[in-house]
Protein backbone atom coordinates (compact mmCIF):
# COMPACT_ATOMS: atom_id res chain seq x y z
CA UNK A 1 0.00 0.00 0.00
CA UNK A 2 1.64 3.58 -1.11
CA UNK A 3 0.92 6.23 1.76
CA UNK A 4 0.31 9.78 -0.93
CA UNK A 5 -0.05 12.92 1.23
CA UNK A 6 -1.43 15.23 -1.71
CA UNK A 7 -0.77 19.67 -2.25
CA UNK A 8 -2.78 20.68 -4.53
CA UNK A 9 -4.42 23.97 -6.19
CA UNK A 10 -7.65 22.01 -7.17
CA UNK A 11 -8.76 22.43 -10.53
CA UNK A 12 -9.99 20.63 -13.34
CA UNK A 13 -6.80 18.08 -14.07
CA UNK A 14 -5.97 18.24 -9.95
CA UNK A 15 -9.34 16.71 -9.33
CA UNK A 16 -8.77 13.89 -11.48
CA UNK A 17 -5.33 13.22 -10.02
CA UNK A 18 -7.18 13.27 -6.59
CA UNK A 19 -9.32 10.87 -7.77
CA UNK A 20 -7.22 8.45 -9.13
CA UNK A 21 -5.28 8.64 -6.08
CA UNK A 22 -8.32 8.08 -3.75
CA UNK A 23 -10.16 5.46 -6.01
CA UNK A 24 -6.83 3.41 -6.52
CA UNK A 25 -6.46 0.02 -4.28
CA UNK A 26 -3.13 0.11 -3.77
CA UNK A 27 -3.23 3.57 -2.72
CA UNK A 28 -4.10 4.92 0.54
CA UNK A 29 -4.47 8.62 0.64
CA UNK A 30 -3.01 10.43 4.40
CA UNK A 31 -4.61 13.81 3.58
CA UNK A 32 -4.67 16.90 1.06
CA UNK A 33 -3.54 20.02 1.63
CA UNK A 34 -4.07 22.82 -0.56
CA UNK A 35 -2.45 26.06 -1.77
CA UNK A 36 -3.37 28.70 -3.67
CA UNK A 37 -2.39 28.53 -7.62
CA UNK A 38 -5.32 28.05 -9.97
CA UNK A 39 -7.76 29.56 -8.26
CA UNK A 40 -7.67 31.10 -5.15
CA UNK A 41 -7.15 29.31 -1.82
CA UNK A 42 -11.02 29.24 -0.91
CA UNK A 43 -12.12 28.24 -4.11
CA UNK A 44 -9.34 25.53 -3.99
CA UNK A 45 -10.63 23.97 -1.28
CA UNK A 46 -13.91 23.50 -1.86
CA UNK A 47 -12.94 21.74 -5.29
CA UNK A 48 -11.04 19.27 -3.25
CA UNK A 49 -13.86 19.01 -0.34
CA UNK A 50 -16.33 17.97 -3.40
CA UNK A 51 -14.16 15.61 -4.81
CA UNK A 52 -13.31 13.69 -1.99
CA UNK A 53 -16.94 13.13 -1.54
CA UNK A 54 -17.45 12.09 -5.07
CA UNK A 55 -15.03 9.01 -4.61
CA UNK A 56 -17.19 8.70 -1.02
CA UNK A 57 -13.48 9.59 0.89
CA UNK A 58 -13.50 11.02 4.34
CA UNK A 59 -9.76 12.30 3.76
CA UNK A 60 -8.47 15.20 5.62
CA UNK A 61 -8.58 18.46 3.56
CA UNK A 62 -6.20 21.08 4.80
CA UNK A 63 -6.31 25.06 3.54
CA UNK A 64 -3.26 26.25 3.51
CA UNK A 65 -1.13 29.11 1.61
CA UNK A 66 -3.53 31.98 0.33
CA UNK A 67 -0.39 33.64 -1.63
CA UNK A 68 3.06 33.11 -2.96
CA UNK A 69 5.89 33.36 -0.70
CA UNK A 70 7.03 36.96 -2.21
CA UNK A 71 4.50 37.87 -4.95
CA UNK A 72 0.81 38.23 -5.70
CA UNK A 73 -1.38 35.61 -6.26
CA UNK A 74 -2.18 35.43 -10.61
CA UNK A 75 -4.56 32.59 -10.95
CA UNK A 76 -5.41 30.78 -13.72
CA UNK A 77 -9.44 30.78 -13.61
CA UNK A 78 -8.72 31.55 -17.58
CA UNK A 79 -7.67 28.30 -18.14
CA UNK A 80 -9.60 26.54 -15.64
CA UNK A 81 -13.14 28.40 -15.63
CA UNK A 82 -13.99 30.73 -13.33
CA UNK A 83 -14.55 27.84 -10.49
CA UNK A 84 -11.52 26.17 -11.61
CA UNK A 85 -13.79 23.05 -12.68
CA UNK A 86 -14.75 24.22 -15.61
CA UNK A 87 -18.10 26.00 -14.55
CA UNK A 88 -19.75 23.20 -15.31
CA UNK A 89 -22.27 24.08 -12.10
CA UNK A 90 -21.19 21.97 -9.69
CA UNK A 91 -21.92 22.79 -5.94
CA UNK A 92 -18.68 23.90 -5.00
CA UNK A 93 -19.28 25.89 -1.88
CA UNK A 94 -20.49 25.17 1.70
CA UNK A 95 -17.95 22.41 2.76
CA UNK A 96 -15.89 22.99 5.97
CA UNK A 97 -12.40 21.87 5.75
CA UNK A 98 -9.97 20.01 8.69
CA UNK A 99 -8.60 22.30 10.98
CA UNK A 100 -4.73 22.29 10.58
CA UNK A 101 -2.25 24.41 8.31
CA UNK A 102 -1.03 23.25 4.74
CA UNK A 103 2.57 23.30 5.67
CA UNK A 104 2.13 22.27 9.44
CA UNK A 105 0.07 19.21 8.16
CA UNK A 106 2.32 18.06 5.40
CA UNK A 107 5.28 18.70 8.47
CA UNK A 108 3.51 16.28 11.05
CA UNK A 109 2.61 14.15 8.24
CA UNK A 110 5.97 13.25 7.18
CA UNK A 111 7.83 13.27 10.73
CA UNK A 112 5.05 11.20 12.28
CA UNK A 113 5.73 8.29 9.25
CA UNK A 114 9.27 8.70 8.31
CA UNK A 115 10.14 7.09 5.27
CA UNK A 116 7.06 5.98 4.49
CA UNK A 117 4.85 8.57 2.27
CA UNK A 118 5.40 10.19 -0.38
CA UNK A 119 4.24 13.70 -1.16
CA UNK A 120 2.82 14.54 -4.67
CA UNK A 121 2.45 18.03 -5.13
CA UNK A 122 0.29 18.83 -7.90
CA UNK A 123 0.33 22.95 -7.57
CA UNK A 124 2.63 26.12 -6.35
CA UNK A 125 5.37 24.66 -4.07
CA UNK A 126 4.27 27.22 -1.54
CA UNK A 127 3.06 24.88 1.02
CA UNK A 128 6.12 22.47 0.06
CA UNK A 129 8.37 25.19 1.00
CA UNK A 130 7.15 26.46 4.06
CA UNK A 131 7.33 23.08 5.50
CA UNK A 132 11.02 22.67 4.67
CA UNK A 133 11.83 25.70 6.17
CA UNK A 134 9.79 25.41 9.47
CA UNK A 135 11.64 21.86 9.88
CA UNK A 136 14.35 20.90 7.67
CA UNK A 137 14.86 17.13 8.85
CA UNK A 138 11.28 16.13 6.95
CA UNK A 139 14.10 16.16 3.95
CA UNK A 140 15.79 13.36 5.07
CA UNK A 141 12.17 11.59 6.62
CA UNK A 142 10.01 11.84 3.50
CA UNK A 143 10.15 8.49 0.87
CA UNK A 144 9.62 10.36 -2.39
CA UNK A 145 8.62 13.38 -3.52
CA UNK A 146 6.72 14.50 -7.05
CA UNK A 147 6.19 17.38 -8.33
CA UNK A 148 4.35 18.26 -11.36
CA UNK A 149 5.94 21.28 -12.23
CA UNK A 150 8.70 23.28 -14.51
CA UNK A 151 8.89 21.82 -18.14
CA UNK A 152 11.63 19.60 -19.59
CA UNK A 153 15.04 20.22 -21.01
CA UNK A 154 14.18 22.41 -23.50
CA UNK A 155 10.30 24.04 -22.92
CA UNK A 156 7.81 24.41 -24.20
CA UNK A 157 6.36 26.58 -21.39
CA UNK A 158 2.34 27.32 -20.91
CA UNK A 159 2.52 30.88 -19.42
CA UNK A 160 5.17 31.92 -20.97
CA UNK A 161 8.05 30.47 -23.29
CA UNK A 162 9.91 28.52 -21.59
CA UNK A 163 7.90 28.40 -18.12
CA UNK A 164 5.53 26.31 -16.20
CA UNK A 165 2.84 27.63 -14.52
CA UNK A 166 3.16 25.94 -10.92
CA UNK A 167 6.75 26.95 -11.01
CA UNK A 168 6.19 30.85 -12.25
CA UNK A 169 3.44 31.57 -9.86
CA UNK A 170 5.78 31.25 -7.10
CA UNK A 171 9.31 30.76 -8.23
CA UNK A 172 11.09 31.52 -4.86
CA UNK A 173 8.89 28.65 -3.31
CA UNK A 174 9.97 26.17 -6.04
CA UNK A 175 13.53 27.31 -5.61
CA UNK A 176 13.63 26.55 -2.33
CA UNK A 177 12.35 23.40 -2.89
CA UNK A 178 14.65 22.52 -5.46
CA UNK A 179 17.70 23.55 -3.37
CA UNK A 180 15.96 21.56 -0.13
CA UNK A 181 17.92 18.32 -0.67
CA UNK A 182 14.20 16.61 -0.99
CA UNK A 183 14.15 13.31 -3.04
CA UNK A 184 12.58 15.07 -5.95
CA UNK A 185 11.25 13.35 -9.16
CA UNK A 186 9.83 15.97 -11.45
CA UNK A 187 7.01 15.48 -14.20
CA UNK A 188 6.90 18.57 -16.07
CA UNK A 189 4.47 19.85 -18.49
CA UNK A 190 6.08 18.43 -21.36
CA UNK A 191 5.70 15.09 -20.25
CA UNK A 192 1.90 15.85 -20.46
CA UNK A 193 1.65 17.01 -23.85
CA UNK A 194 3.81 14.50 -25.03
CA UNK A 195 1.27 11.56 -23.35
CA UNK A 196 -1.25 12.68 -21.40
CA UNK A 197 -3.32 14.95 -24.19
CA UNK A 198 -6.97 13.66 -24.29
CA UNK A 199 -7.31 13.74 -27.95
CA UNK A 200 -11.03 13.17 -30.21
CA UNK A 201 -10.55 9.43 -29.21
CA UNK A 202 -10.02 9.28 -26.03
CA UNK A 203 -12.06 12.08 -26.03
CA UNK A 204 -15.40 9.75 -26.98
CA UNK A 205 -13.59 6.91 -24.81
CA UNK A 206 -14.36 8.60 -22.23
CA UNK A 207 -18.41 9.97 -22.96
CA UNK A 208 -18.66 5.93 -24.05
CA UNK A 209 -17.94 5.40 -20.52
CA UNK A 210 -20.51 6.99 -18.78
CA UNK A 211 -19.85 6.46 -15.35
CA UNK A 212 -20.11 9.21 -12.39
CA UNK A 213 -16.19 9.04 -12.72
CA UNK A 214 -16.05 9.83 -16.05
CA UNK A 215 -18.71 12.04 -16.71
CA UNK A 216 -17.17 14.22 -13.78
CA UNK A 217 -13.38 14.17 -15.43
CA UNK A 218 -15.34 15.13 -18.66
CA UNK A 219 -17.10 18.08 -17.60
CA UNK A 220 -14.96 19.83 -15.56
CA UNK A 221 -12.50 19.48 -18.23
CA UNK A 222 -14.85 21.90 -20.82
CA UNK A 223 -12.83 25.07 -20.36
CA UNK A 224 -9.43 24.09 -20.13
CA UNK A 225 -10.47 21.23 -23.31
CA UNK A 226 -11.11 24.77 -25.23
CA UNK A 227 -8.26 26.52 -24.26
CA UNK A 228 -5.73 24.07 -24.79
CA UNK A 229 -7.46 23.57 -28.45
CA UNK A 230 -7.41 27.51 -29.06
CA UNK A 231 -3.28 26.66 -28.11
CA UNK A 232 -2.40 24.16 -30.59
CA UNK A 233 -2.95 20.95 -28.50
CA UNK A 234 -5.09 17.88 -30.03
CA UNK A 235 -7.04 18.04 -26.71
CA UNK A 236 -6.96 18.67 -22.86
CA UNK A 237 -3.72 17.77 -22.07
CA UNK A 238 -3.42 15.89 -18.16
CA UNK A 239 -0.32 17.20 -16.27
CA UNK A 240 -1.42 16.71 -12.89
CA UNK A 241 -2.85 12.88 -13.73
CA UNK A 242 0.00 11.65 -15.84
CA UNK A 243 2.66 13.21 -12.08
CA UNK A 244 0.15 11.23 -10.01
CA UNK A 245 0.61 7.90 -12.32
CA UNK A 246 4.27 8.21 -11.94
CA UNK A 247 3.97 8.62 -8.18
CA UNK A 248 1.93 5.29 -8.07
CA UNK A 249 3.68 3.60 -10.88
CA UNK A 250 6.95 4.76 -11.20
CA UNK A 251 8.43 1.77 -13.38
CA UNK A 252 7.42 2.83 -16.67
CA UNK A 253 9.13 6.01 -16.79
CA UNK A 254 12.24 7.03 -17.84
CA UNK A 255 14.11 9.23 -16.06
CA UNK A 256 17.37 11.57 -16.31
CA UNK A 257 19.34 12.15 -13.50
CA UNK A 258 20.60 16.00 -13.32
CA UNK A 259 21.34 18.87 -11.68
CA UNK A 260 18.41 21.63 -11.61
CA UNK A 261 17.69 24.95 -10.54
CA UNK A 262 14.81 27.45 -10.64
CA UNK A 263 14.92 31.11 -12.21
CA UNK A 264 13.35 33.99 -9.54
CA UNK A 265 13.39 36.89 -11.86
CA UNK A 266 10.97 38.59 -13.69
CA UNK A 267 10.33 38.78 -17.20
CA UNK A 268 10.70 35.74 -19.36
CA UNK A 269 13.00 33.95 -16.75
CA UNK A 270 10.66 33.71 -14.27
CA UNK A 271 10.59 30.05 -13.02
CA UNK A 272 12.38 28.99 -15.92
CA UNK A 273 14.18 25.48 -14.95
CA UNK A 274 17.57 25.71 -15.32
CA UNK A 275 18.74 22.32 -15.96
CA UNK A 276 22.58 21.24 -16.55
CA UNK A 277 22.60 18.31 -19.19
CA UNK A 278 25.89 18.42 -19.85
CA UNK A 279 27.27 18.50 -16.61
CA UNK A 280 28.74 22.16 -17.20
CA UNK A 281 28.39 23.61 -13.48
CA UNK A 282 30.15 20.66 -11.89
CA UNK A 283 27.50 20.18 -9.39
CA UNK A 284 25.87 17.08 -8.08
CA UNK A 285 22.73 16.04 -9.43
CA UNK A 286 20.09 17.23 -7.58
CA UNK A 287 16.41 15.96 -9.01
CA UNK A 288 15.58 13.07 -11.24
CA UNK A 289 13.59 14.34 -14.38
CA UNK A 290 11.31 12.22 -16.17
CA UNK A 291 11.54 12.90 -19.43
CA UNK A 292 9.22 10.11 -20.80
CA UNK A 293 6.18 8.31 -19.29
CA UNK A 294 4.45 6.21 -21.66
CA UNK A 295 0.66 7.47 -22.62
CA UNK A 296 -0.60 3.61 -22.83
CA UNK A 297 0.65 2.71 -19.69
CA UNK A 298 -1.31 6.41 -18.37
CA UNK A 299 -4.54 6.28 -20.03
CA UNK A 300 -4.78 2.33 -18.78
CA UNK A 301 -4.49 3.50 -15.74
CA UNK A 302 -6.74 6.39 -15.66
CA UNK A 303 -9.62 4.89 -17.60
CA UNK A 304 -9.31 1.41 -15.44
CA UNK A 305 -10.00 4.35 -12.43
CA UNK A 306 -12.82 5.98 -14.52
CA UNK A 307 -14.96 3.05 -14.12
CA UNK A 308 -17.48 2.64 -11.31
Amino acid sequence: MRRLLIDTDTASDDAVAILMALRHPDVQVEALTVVSGNVGLDQAVQNALYTAELCGSDVPVHAGASKPIMRTLETADYVHGADGMGDCGLPLSGRAPTPGRGADVIVDTILGSPGEITLVALGPLTNVALAVLRAPEVVDAVERVVVMGGTGVNGPGNVSAMAEYNFWSDPEAAQIVVRSGLPLELVGWDISIDSAVVDAERHAQMRAMDTKYSRFAVDIAQVVREFAMNNGLEGDDLPDPIAMAHAIDPGPAEVARLWVDVMVGDGPQRGVLDVDQLGITGSAPNIDLVTHYPNEHFFGMLFDLLQD
